[in-house]
Protein backbone atom coordinates (compact mmCIF):
# COMPACT_ATOMS: atom_id res chain seq x y z
CA UNK A 1 0.00 0.00 0.00
CA UNK A 2 1.05 3.48 -1.16
CA UNK A 3 0.60 6.35 1.28
CA UNK A 4 -0.57 10.17 0.62
CA UNK A 5 -0.53 13.14 2.62
CA UNK A 6 -3.98 13.94 3.43
CA UNK A 7 -3.47 18.20 2.78
CA UNK A 8 -2.19 19.90 5.40
CA UNK A 9 -3.98 17.86 8.53
CA UNK A 10 -0.43 15.73 8.22
CA UNK A 11 -2.29 12.14 8.37
CA UNK A 12 -0.46 9.79 5.97
CA UNK A 13 -3.41 8.08 4.15
CA UNK A 14 -3.21 4.68 2.64
CA UNK A 15 -4.14 5.98 -0.95
CA UNK A 16 -7.17 3.08 -1.07
CA UNK A 17 -10.00 3.71 2.05
CA UNK A 18 -12.73 1.85 3.44
CA UNK A 19 -15.76 3.89 2.43
CA UNK A 20 -18.17 2.48 4.87
CA UNK A 21 -21.86 3.86 3.57
CA UNK A 22 -22.24 0.00 2.67
CA UNK A 23 -21.69 -1.94 5.99
CA UNK A 24 -24.64 0.55 7.60
CA UNK A 25 -26.91 -1.77 5.61
CA UNK A 26 -29.21 1.24 5.31
CA UNK A 27 -30.14 1.18 1.05
CA UNK A 28 -27.63 -1.10 0.38
CA UNK A 29 -28.74 -4.43 0.31
CA UNK A 30 -26.84 -7.54 1.36
CA UNK A 31 -24.29 -6.20 3.58
CA UNK A 32 -23.89 -8.80 7.16
CA UNK A 33 -21.77 -7.95 10.13
CA UNK A 34 -19.77 -10.44 10.02
CA UNK A 35 -19.00 -10.30 6.40
CA UNK A 36 -18.23 -6.47 6.90
CA UNK A 37 -15.96 -6.82 9.70
CA UNK A 38 -14.08 -9.72 7.92
CA UNK A 39 -14.06 -6.94 5.53
CA UNK A 40 -12.45 -4.25 7.47
CA UNK A 41 -10.04 -6.30 9.30
CA UNK A 42 -8.77 -7.62 6.01
CA UNK A 43 -8.47 -4.05 4.70
CA UNK A 44 -6.09 -2.60 7.62
CA UNK A 45 -3.99 -6.33 7.36
CA UNK A 46 -3.32 -4.81 3.61
CA UNK A 47 -2.23 -1.36 4.85
CA UNK A 48 -5.19 0.45 4.80
CA UNK A 49 -5.58 3.36 7.63
CA UNK A 50 -8.12 5.63 6.83
CA UNK A 51 -12.20 5.15 6.81
CA UNK A 52 -14.78 7.09 5.84
CA UNK A 53 -18.29 6.60 7.61
CA UNK A 54 -21.14 8.73 8.24
CA UNK A 55 -24.26 8.92 11.39
CA UNK A 56 -26.15 9.45 8.29
CA UNK A 57 -25.20 5.47 6.98
CA UNK A 58 -27.72 3.50 8.96
CA UNK A 59 -28.46 6.20 11.38
CA UNK A 60 -24.66 5.20 12.85
CA UNK A 61 -25.00 1.83 12.46
CA UNK A 62 -21.98 2.11 10.38
CA UNK A 63 -20.26 4.13 12.81
CA UNK A 64 -20.53 1.77 15.84
CA UNK A 65 -19.52 -1.08 13.11
CA UNK A 66 -16.47 1.14 12.88
CA UNK A 67 -15.84 2.40 16.14
CA UNK A 68 -16.24 -1.49 17.69
CA UNK A 69 -13.36 -2.73 15.20
CA UNK A 70 -10.76 0.29 15.49
CA UNK A 71 -11.21 -0.76 19.15
CA UNK A 72 -9.86 -4.07 18.34
CA UNK A 73 -7.16 -2.81 15.89
CA UNK A 74 -3.44 -1.99 17.41
CA UNK A 75 -2.47 0.13 14.27
CA UNK A 76 -3.62 3.54 13.77
CA UNK A 77 -6.14 3.63 12.02
CA UNK A 78 -7.43 7.71 10.66
CA UNK A 79 -11.48 7.37 11.05
CA UNK A 80 -13.48 10.43 9.43
CA UNK A 81 -17.22 10.67 9.86
CA UNK A 82 -19.72 13.61 8.82
CA UNK A 83 -22.61 15.74 10.44
CA UNK A 84 -26.09 14.95 8.53
CA UNK A 85 -28.05 18.04 7.31
CA UNK A 86 -30.68 18.66 10.01
CA UNK A 87 -33.74 18.64 6.93
CA UNK A 88 -33.14 15.18 6.01
CA UNK A 89 -31.75 16.62 2.47
CA UNK A 90 -29.78 15.59 -0.31
CA UNK A 91 -28.16 17.52 -2.13
CA UNK A 92 -27.62 20.57 0.29
CA UNK A 93 -31.34 22.68 0.35
CA UNK A 94 -32.66 25.20 2.82
CA UNK A 95 -31.04 27.97 5.30
CA UNK A 96 -27.95 26.99 7.30
CA UNK A 97 -29.78 27.46 10.44
CA UNK A 98 -32.24 25.11 8.89
CA UNK A 99 -29.45 22.61 7.90
CA UNK A 100 -26.61 23.07 10.19
CA UNK A 101 -27.89 24.94 13.18
CA UNK A 102 -24.58 25.33 16.21
CA UNK A 103 -26.29 23.34 18.53
CA UNK A 104 -27.24 20.31 16.18
CA UNK A 105 -24.12 20.26 14.72
CA UNK A 106 -22.49 20.14 18.25
CA UNK A 107 -25.26 17.31 19.24
CA UNK A 108 -24.49 15.20 16.35
CA UNK A 109 -20.34 15.17 16.71
CA UNK A 110 -20.68 14.34 20.61
CA UNK A 111 -23.48 11.50 19.26
CA UNK A 112 -20.92 10.09 16.67
CA UNK A 113 -18.05 10.16 19.62
CA UNK A 114 -19.90 8.15 21.60
CA UNK A 115 -20.68 5.89 18.36
CA UNK A 116 -16.99 5.35 17.12
CA UNK A 117 -16.19 5.07 20.97
CA UNK A 118 -13.10 7.93 20.79
CA UNK A 119 -12.53 11.07 22.80
CA UNK A 120 -11.36 12.56 19.46
CA UNK A 121 -12.99 12.40 15.45
CA UNK A 122 -9.92 12.70 13.13
CA UNK A 123 -11.77 13.95 10.48
CA UNK A 124 -15.58 15.66 10.79
CA UNK A 125 -16.83 16.96 7.83
CA UNK A 126 -20.54 18.31 6.75
CA UNK A 127 -22.37 16.34 4.90
CA UNK A 128 -23.93 18.47 2.31
CA UNK A 129 -22.43 22.24 1.17
CA UNK A 130 -24.54 24.99 -0.43
CA UNK A 131 -21.61 27.91 -1.71
CA UNK A 132 -24.09 30.10 -0.11
CA UNK A 133 -23.26 29.33 3.66
CA UNK A 134 -19.60 30.75 3.40
CA UNK A 135 -20.50 34.00 4.07
CA UNK A 136 -21.75 32.81 7.79
CA UNK A 137 -19.46 31.95 10.35
CA UNK A 138 -21.77 30.07 12.51
CA UNK A 139 -20.83 26.23 11.14
CA UNK A 140 -17.36 27.64 11.00
CA UNK A 141 -17.11 28.83 14.82
CA UNK A 142 -19.45 25.35 16.39
CA UNK A 143 -16.38 23.45 14.16
CA UNK A 144 -13.25 25.28 15.60
CA UNK A 145 -14.62 25.35 19.46
CA UNK A 146 -15.03 21.47 18.89
CA UNK A 147 -11.40 21.32 17.84
CA UNK A 148 -10.49 23.89 20.56
CA UNK A 149 -12.30 21.03 23.14
CA UNK A 150 -10.32 18.17 21.68
CA UNK A 151 -13.32 16.76 20.13
CA UNK A 152 -12.04 17.15 16.86
CA UNK A 153 -8.92 17.15 14.85
CA UNK A 154 -9.53 18.39 11.76
CA UNK A 155 -12.91 18.89 9.60
CA UNK A 156 -14.02 19.70 5.99
CA UNK A 157 -17.28 19.11 3.90
CA UNK A 158 -18.48 16.44 1.65
CA UNK A 159 -19.05 18.08 -1.61
CA UNK A 160 -22.56 18.05 -3.29
CA UNK A 161 -23.73 15.71 -5.67
CA UNK A 162 -21.32 17.04 -9.41
CA UNK A 163 -21.28 20.59 -7.78
CA UNK A 164 -17.53 21.13 -6.98
CA UNK A 165 -16.97 24.49 -7.93
CA UNK A 166 -19.74 24.85 -5.06
CA UNK A 167 -16.79 24.61 -2.63
CA UNK A 168 -13.91 27.08 -4.71
CA UNK A 169 -15.06 29.94 -2.70
CA UNK A 170 -14.67 27.67 0.89
CA UNK A 171 -11.33 26.44 -0.02
CA UNK A 172 -9.67 29.89 -1.32
CA UNK A 173 -11.05 30.93 1.98
CA UNK A 174 -9.00 28.31 4.07
CA UNK A 175 -11.86 27.34 6.43
CA UNK A 176 -11.64 23.16 5.28
CA UNK A 177 -9.04 21.17 6.01
CA UNK A 178 -10.13 18.84 3.29
CA UNK A 179 -13.15 18.22 0.57
CA UNK A 180 -14.86 15.12 -0.21
CA UNK A 181 -15.81 15.03 -3.79
CA UNK A 182 -17.35 12.46 -6.62
CA UNK A 183 -14.64 12.13 -8.99
CA UNK A 184 -14.48 8.75 -11.67
CA UNK A 185 -13.81 8.54 -15.23
CA UNK A 186 -17.07 9.68 -16.01
CA UNK A 187 -17.23 12.54 -14.04
CA UNK A 188 -14.01 14.76 -14.43
CA UNK A 189 -15.21 18.12 -13.25
CA UNK A 190 -13.27 18.18 -10.03
CA UNK A 191 -10.16 18.55 -12.57
CA UNK A 192 -11.14 21.99 -14.17
CA UNK A 193 -10.77 24.23 -10.92
CA UNK A 194 -11.25 22.40 -7.60
CA UNK A 195 -8.35 20.25 -7.77
CA UNK A 196 -5.92 23.07 -8.97
CA UNK A 197 -6.95 24.77 -5.82
CA UNK A 198 -6.66 21.87 -3.27
CA UNK A 199 -3.09 21.71 -4.30
CA UNK A 200 -2.28 25.16 -3.82
CA UNK A 201 -4.59 25.78 -0.46
CA UNK A 202 -2.83 22.06 0.88
CA UNK A 203 -6.39 20.96 1.03
CA UNK A 204 -6.94 17.22 1.14
CA UNK A 205 -9.10 15.73 -1.68
CA UNK A 206 -11.07 12.56 -0.61
CA UNK A 207 -12.39 10.85 -4.07
CA UNK A 208 -15.93 9.43 -3.37
CA UNK A 209 -17.89 7.16 -6.10
CA UNK A 210 -14.82 5.93 -8.28
CA UNK A 211 -16.89 3.20 -9.71
CA UNK A 212 -20.18 5.43 -10.41
CA UNK A 213 -22.14 3.57 -8.05
CA UNK A 214 -21.30 0.09 -9.58
CA UNK A 215 -21.65 1.50 -13.04
CA UNK A 216 -17.47 1.30 -13.62
CA UNK A 217 -17.33 -2.24 -12.74
CA UNK A 218 -18.72 -3.36 -15.50
CA UNK A 219 -21.38 -5.50 -13.93
CA UNK A 220 -24.38 -3.72 -15.01
CA UNK A 221 -25.91 -4.37 -18.40
CA UNK A 222 -29.79 -3.34 -19.26
CA UNK A 223 -31.31 -6.89 -17.85
CA UNK A 224 -29.92 -6.04 -14.26
CA UNK A 225 -31.86 -5.88 -11.50
CA UNK A 226 -31.52 -4.39 -8.02
CA UNK A 227 -33.36 -6.16 -4.86
CA UNK A 228 -36.51 -3.89 -4.10
CA UNK A 229 -35.32 -1.91 -1.37
CA UNK A 230 -31.89 -1.03 -3.08
CA UNK A 231 -31.21 2.33 -3.82
CA UNK A 232 -29.49 1.19 -7.15
CA UNK A 233 -32.61 0.65 -8.52
CA UNK A 234 -33.39 4.67 -8.48
CA UNK A 235 -30.27 5.76 -9.37
CA UNK A 236 -29.89 3.35 -12.31
CA UNK A 237 -33.72 3.98 -13.17
CA UNK A 238 -35.41 4.23 -17.02
CA UNK A 239 -33.11 4.03 -19.84
CA UNK A 240 -30.01 4.91 -17.62
CA UNK A 241 -28.39 0.53 -17.16
CA UNK A 242 -28.51 1.09 -20.88
CA UNK A 243 -26.52 4.30 -21.51
CA UNK A 244 -23.74 2.93 -19.04
CA UNK A 245 -23.85 -0.33 -20.79
CA UNK A 246 -23.19 1.37 -23.91
CA UNK A 247 -20.13 3.59 -22.56
CA UNK A 248 -18.67 1.11 -20.53
CA UNK A 249 -18.64 -1.37 -23.43
CA UNK A 250 -16.29 1.09 -25.07
CA UNK A 251 -13.96 1.42 -21.52
CA UNK A 252 -13.75 -2.00 -22.00
CA UNK A 253 -11.72 -1.68 -25.13
CA UNK A 254 -9.09 0.06 -23.28
CA UNK A 255 -7.96 -2.84 -20.39
CA UNK A 256 -4.35 -3.65 -21.71
CA UNK A 257 -1.51 -3.80 -19.45
CA UNK A 258 -1.95 -0.82 -17.60
CA UNK A 259 -5.27 -2.13 -15.93
CA UNK A 260 -6.60 -5.63 -16.45
CA UNK A 261 -10.26 -5.07 -15.15
CA UNK A 262 -12.63 -1.76 -14.76
CA UNK A 263 -12.23 -1.54 -11.17
CA UNK A 264 -8.69 -1.19 -11.74
CA UNK A 265 -8.89 1.27 -14.37
CA UNK A 266 -11.58 3.05 -12.41
CA UNK A 267 -8.88 3.24 -9.16
CA UNK A 268 -6.24 3.90 -11.06
CA UNK A 269 -7.94 6.38 -12.59
CA UNK A 270 -8.41 8.24 -9.70
CA UNK A 271 -5.24 7.83 -8.33
CA UNK A 272 -3.79 9.34 -11.71
CA UNK A 273 -4.40 12.45 -10.28
CA UNK A 274 -2.09 14.10 -7.55
CA UNK A 275 -4.60 16.32 -6.05
CA UNK A 276 -6.25 13.03 -4.53
CA UNK A 277 -5.02 12.42 -1.51
CA UNK A 278 -6.83 8.60 -1.19
CA UNK A 279 -9.84 6.98 -2.71
CA UNK A 280 -12.79 5.57 -0.89
CA UNK A 281 -14.53 2.90 -2.69
CA UNK A 282 -17.40 1.21 -0.50
CA UNK A 283 -16.16 -2.51 0.56
CA UNK A 284 -18.79 -4.63 2.08
CA UNK A 285 -17.21 -7.84 0.92
CA UNK A 286 -13.21 -9.27 1.52
CA UNK A 287 -13.82 -10.28 -2.07
CA UNK A 288 -13.75 -6.03 -2.58
CA UNK A 289 -11.53 -5.30 -0.55
CA UNK A 290 -8.92 -7.98 -2.42
CA UNK A 291 -9.92 -6.52 -5.66
CA UNK A 292 -9.88 -2.87 -5.04
CA UNK A 293 -6.69 -2.57 -2.09
CA UNK A 294 -3.74 -4.05 -4.50
CA UNK A 295 -4.37 -1.62 -7.21
CA UNK A 296 -2.01 0.91 -4.78
CA UNK A 297 0.93 -1.62 -5.35
CA UNK A 298 0.13 -1.95 -8.97
CA UNK A 299 2.13 0.52 -12.30
CA UNK A 300 0.29 3.64 -12.49
CA UNK A 301 -1.66 4.14 -15.91
CA UNK A 302 0.59 5.80 -18.66
CA UNK A 303 0.11 9.64 -19.56
CA UNK A 304 -1.40 8.18 -22.86
CA UNK A 305 -3.94 5.96 -21.08
CA UNK A 306 -5.25 9.18 -18.82
CA UNK A 307 -5.63 10.93 -22.38
CA UNK A 308 -7.56 8.32 -23.72
CA UNK A 309 -9.84 8.30 -20.73
CA UNK A 310 -10.13 11.86 -20.70
CA UNK A 311 -12.40 11.24 -23.79
CA UNK A 312 -14.88 9.38 -21.48
CA UNK A 313 -15.69 12.17 -19.60
CA UNK A 314 -20.03 12.00 -19.44
CA UNK A 315 -22.08 15.09 -18.08
CA UNK A 316 -25.11 13.88 -16.32
CA UNK A 317 -26.82 13.42 -12.56
CA UNK A 318 -28.53 10.37 -12.12
CA UNK A 319 -28.78 11.42 -8.29
CA UNK A 320 -31.56 13.83 -9.61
Amino acid sequence: MRYRQLGRTGFNVSEIGFGAWGIGKQMWVGAEDKESLRALHQAVDAGVNFIDTALAYGNGYSENLVGGFVKERKERIYVATKVPPKNGIWPARGTLPEVFPPEYITKCAETSLRNLKVETIDLLQLHVWDASWFKEDSWYETLRRLQEQGKVTFFGISINDHEPNSALELVRGGKVDSVQVIYNIFDQSPEDQLFPLCQEKNVGVIARVPFDEGALTGHITPETKFPKKDWRNYYFKGERKQQVFERVEKLKQLLDGDAGTLPDLALKFCLSHPAVSTVIPGMRTAAHVESNVGVSEAPRLSPDMVQKLRQHRWEKNFYS
